[in-house]
């Protein structure tokens, strides 16, 4: 099997990559290497990978990489609520016109299976969220980037375009990567205490569910592993139950590996996003489940940091 990654020099793809070649399929990559993942996207070539640096939104650049693809995973996208806020256009570029026309282009080169990387943002404030939701629940984006990711889910589902599609509603991402982040909420809390900064949390009620970015690479080749009987037409939230955790609980997590951490809390009667997810079914139809767990991540990024491997932590080049 050939598969073509989009984004695949990304925070989630070169994990994703690293999965897809250890299985013995054929690893294409487009990417635009927005990022400056220049140094990485050689590394991927030296394991085995063909890399086409190219825009998801240019047809020629699709044509390419859609050339003899059995299946195609599409990370690429403008990630992240404050990504896509500042500059509204471009998202919808890239993350919804950019999205139609690769699986038109997918689904006219004859390309079997289409698997989609969604959010599990779409759910939204929940009603009650104290009970898991499951991927049956309402959908109640409230940001840009979910509306985004659940039109784009849609248009997948509906199965016009004939190819077997998969969404995966990824929980909020966290841990060392290649292509390392520092703007998601484990990562950054966790760089920001080890460093001695004050830190000052908002809205630290709240439910948010997470997930190891190794696990949300491991989840993408357990969804190719499967017959397309199996997982066709269907979504599966990535993560696991018991790693649904307020901010509150993260910052303890921190503060436990972080002597003399320095927080306040800024009391949020409402906040947008409060949703707790049930990750049952991925591991009962798929026998998916991580390894890796919150408090495994923040003492992984904190080696890291120890050990300088990240350069300057702070740097733009670590943030979307």
């Amino acid at each position: 099997m050939t598969v073509l990654v989009t984004g695949g020099a990304g925070y989630i793809g070169i994990g994703t990559c690293a999965q897809l070649v250890e299985s013995g399929r054929r690893v294409r990559v487009l990417d635009s290497l927005l990022h400056g993942q220049r140094g990485l996207a050689d590394e991927l070539v030296a394991s085995g990978v063909e890399l086409q640096v190219g825009d998801v939104r240019d047809p020629a650049a699709r044509a390419a990489a859609l050339d003899g693809v059995d299946a195609v995973v599409h990370l690429a996208a403008i990630v992240g609520d404050p990504a896509c806020a500042r500059d509204p256009q471009h998202s919808h570029d890239v993350n919804v016109e950019g999205s139609r026309a690769l699986i038109a282009d997918a689904a006219a080169a004859g390309v079997a299976r289409f698997v989609f990387a969604s959010t599990c943002s779409n759910y939204g404030r929940m009603a009650d969220p104290t009970v898991p939701i499951t991927e049956d629940g309402e959908l109640a984006p409230v940001s840009l980037y979910a509306e985004q990711k659940v039109g784009v889910e849609q248009l997948l589902l509906a199965g016009a375009h004939g190819m077997t599609a998969t969404c995966l509603r990824f929980a909020t991402i966290y841990g060392v990567a290649p292509r390392m982040r520092f703007d998601l909420t484990v990562n950054e809390f966790t760089r920001d205490l080890w460093a001695g900064r004050h830190l000052e949390v908002f809205g630290e009620q709240f439910w948010r569910p997470y997930v190891h970015v190794r696990d949300a690479g491991r989840a993408v080749r357990a969804v190719l592993d499967q017959p397309v009987g199996v997982v066709g037409g269907q979504v599966f939230n990535v993560g696991r139950t018991d790693e649904n955790y307020r901010k509150l609980d993260i910052v303890e997590a921190v503060a436990k590996a972080v002597p003399d951490a320095s927080v306040s809390y800024v009391a949020r009667n409402e906040d947008p996003r409060d949703y707790k997810v049930s990750f049952e079914k991925i591991a009962e139809v798929l026998g998916f489940t991580t390894t890796s767990t919150v408090p495994d991540g923040i003492a992984e990024v904190i080696a890291g940091l120890e050990a300088r491997r990240f350069g300057d932590p702070f740097a733009a080049v670590h943030r979307n």
